[in-house]
């Protein structure tokens, strides 16, 4: 099933369509059946919570005995519903298999990636509507086609595609979201849209009115669809390794900047502990891509000092899954994720240990003391450390014995933590299943063990001391990559309401009111002055003036002039449009209620003085010449102003000259 994404672009002001697919991954893979799996199973869960909602209030509520037993039984069932569907739900996000790249034949060791939030559709048309027509004073049947672009594309959200497409689709609707804050939602008052989203592990449903909960939610998503990215990458490739270290920089850098912008989160997921661990998750599988390809580059030719930084840089990988496993392993995130996670994560941080211990054995038993140079030498004392009463006190070999001795030493290490972390393997159900973790111990294993036998020495290493320490360093530091809006655009799909600066959901004005302005026969002019751009402000209004007695004052916003729409329009527009009117003009105009833009009339001794320039970026009107492109207008005739409120006898006032031209609305 294909889904349509709709966007658009704005030319000269007006908005022109165009389309982009997003397809249905829930169709066809693997990852979709999952995720549609995590889909159901969510709303049963919250199905399950509705119903112990219920039986706990009843519970509260009656006095009832029999019924109260009644309740309590019902209530322990749903407990137990509960639980099953939790577990149902552990089990699908502990299956990792389905995000991972199935075309290598090479068994790799299982990256954990994340399953996306799940939501619920959300129709705006009604709510829009009615905003729009309360608060824009416009129709809000106009916007039908944008409503609809809004709705079809945050639908297209919900199932992106695995790829560089998809993480686009979650940015931009998240840029989009900012207009729709903007426009839509005011900070006083709830216009009934709730946006609910079920937690990524637990099913849980939270919901929330503010657009911070659905900006969250969405770039949670866009995380963990970084996380899926680098999972399906082919890591026998070193262009498969770099993508994967970029997803998952990205991915941490996408949960850090959530730590860092949102707070008060309803659900679990989006909480500070569990993002601080993710961030540092994402950053450990990194780092595990980078030594692996280290590895991959090192695989031809890997003399002893390129064995030993290899060593150093495993142990690296060792030290930062042991960090994670600390944050995992504390409350609250422990009770959280799957306890597969926090297996696998004890697992890698055994296995690269050993590794670390099994490329120093590689470099002292695979060259002869020939090959030590001094600066070998340097590096083996530098990286070792013997810290115990148990272990070797030489780090570095004097004779062929001791390099025999050293190396076998750290094979008998190596060997111990790949048995520890099969033994962790074993211990966990759902890791005790996954094959290719197994092939992937075992396989580390095995070449352990082919390192031991061309040592070509017999003695048992069960009687050797333990090996030195292998101290913990990198020389590769890595950056959190923070996600890039910028790239991604995002649309005002409501652009026709005007600059969102100014015609926002928290800033208030008048209602549009029609005013038509018509010089009269001795060439008068219409007596206001305008200036900015988008909208085009009234700079100035003079006393008198066909302008001022329709009700125009200083600071007041030209909407349209004529039939046509001039909220985005420039300076040089209106100036045009104005020229164009002639005689007559006919305006809309509103009036900001945020702050006082009125002045008190200016007046001077004998006439008013001052043409009137509607292309005056100034505001100011002076008896000068105005200067050219500029549209101006003969001086008022000073007369008494007209006051629509003041009683008559029914007559017409002689002096009152545009009782015929003005319009009040």
């Amino acid at each position: 099933m294909n889904v349509p994404i709709v966007a658009g672009d704005f030319d000269d002001g007006t908005y022109v369509r165009r389309f982009v697919r997003g397809s249905d991954p829930r169709v066809a893979t693997c990852r979709g059946k999952l995720q549609n799996k995590r889909s159901k199973l969510n709303q049963e869960i919250n199905k399950e919570l509705r119903l112990r909602a219920g039986a706990e209030n009843l519970y509260k509520a009656t006095t009832n005995r029999k019924l109260k037993e009644t309740v309590a039984l019902e209530l322990s069932f749903v407990n137990s519903n509960l639980q099953l569907l939790k577990e149902q739900l552990a089990e699908l996000n502990s299956c990792v298999e389905a995000y991972q790249n199935d075309t290598n034949d090479e068994v790799s060791m299982p990256l954990i990636p994340l399953g996306l939030k799940e939501t619920k559709d959300i129709d705006f048309r009604d709510p829009f509507k009615d905003f729009i027509l309360e608060h824009y004073s416009e129709d809000g049947e106009n916007y039908e086609e944008s409503i609809a672009e809004l709705m079809e594309t945050r639908l297209a959200t919900r199932t992106p595609t695995r790829d560089a497409a998809g993480i686009s689709l979650l940015l931009r609707y998240y840029n989009q979201l900012y207009y729709i804050e903007r426009r839509f939602f005011p900070p006083d008052r709830s216009l009934g849209i709730y946006f609910e989203w079920y937690d990524s592990l637990t099913g849980v449903p939270s919901c929330q009115r503010t657009v911070a909960f659905e900006k969250a939610s969405i770039l949670f998503n866009a995380g963990a669809l970084y996380t899926q990215v680098a999972a399906k990458q082919d890591r026998r490739t070193e262009r498969g390794l770099d993508q994967a270290v970029d997803a998952f920089l990205r991915s941490a850098g996408t949960f850090r900047y959530i730590h860092e912008n949102f707070t008060n989160a309803p659900s679990m997921d989006l909480g500070p502990e569990m993002l601080d661990m993710l961030v540092q998750l994402m950053l450990a599988q990194a780092r595990e891509c980078l030594f692996e390809k280290l590895e991959l580059q090192s695989r031809e030719q890997r003399d002893i000092d390129v064995s030993l930084d290899l060593a150093q840089e495993a142990a690296q990988v060792s030290a930062v899954y042991s960090d994670v496993h600390a944050l995992i392993s504390r409350e609250p995130v422990r009770d959280y994720v799957p306890e597969s996670w926090i297996s696998l994560v004890s697992v890698k941080r055994e296995h690269y240990l050993a590794v670390s211990h099994r490329h120093v054995a590689a470099g002292l038993l695979d060259h002869p003391m020939s090959d030590f140079r001094p600066e070998t030498r340097v590096i083996l004392e530098r990286i070792q450390r013997s810290d115990s009463k148990t272990q070797l006190e030489v780090m570095v070999p004097k004779s062929e014995s001791e390099r025999q001795l050293l190396g076998r030493a750290h094979v008998r290490e190596a060997l111990v933590l790949h048995e520890e972390s099969q033994r962790l393997q074993r211990m966990c159900r759902e890791l005790k299943a996954k094959q290719a973790l197994v092939k992937a111990l075992r396989r580390a294993q095995d070449a352990t063990l082919d390192i031991y036998g061309r040592s070509g020495d017999d003695e048992d290493i069960r009687e050797l001391l333990d090996a030195p320490s292998i101290i913990v360093a990198t020389k590769f530091q890595l950056s959190l990559t923070h996600p890039d809006f910028t790239q991604h655009g995002g649309d005002d799909l409501f652009h026709g309401l005007g600059p969102i600066a100014i015609f926002s959901a928290k800033r208030h004005w008048t209602a549009p009111r029609l005013v038509q302005l018509q010089r009269g026969p001795n060439g008068e002019g219409f007596g206001f002055s305008v200036r900015g751009d988008a909208p085009v402000i009234v700079a100035g209004v003079e006393h008198n003036s066909l302008a001022d007695l329709a009700g125009m004052k200083e600071g007041d916003f030209i909407v349209s002039i004529g039939d046509k729409d001039v909220k985005w329009a420039s300076h040089e527009q209106v100036v045009r449009l104005t020229k164009q009117s002639g005689h007559s003009i006919s305006m809309k105009i509103v009036t900001p209620m945020d702050r006082n833009y009125l002045k008190k009339p200016i007046k001077s001794n004998g006439r008013d003085k001052g043409s009137v320039s509607a292309s005056s970026s100034s505001g100011v009107s002076s008896g000068q010449p105005s200067p050219a492109g500029s549209v101006t207008t003969a001086h008022v005739a000073r007369r008494l102003p007209w006051n629509p409120f003041k009683k008559s006898n029914g007559q017409r006032d002689s002096r009152d000259l545009t009782f015929d031209n003005v319009i009040l609305r």
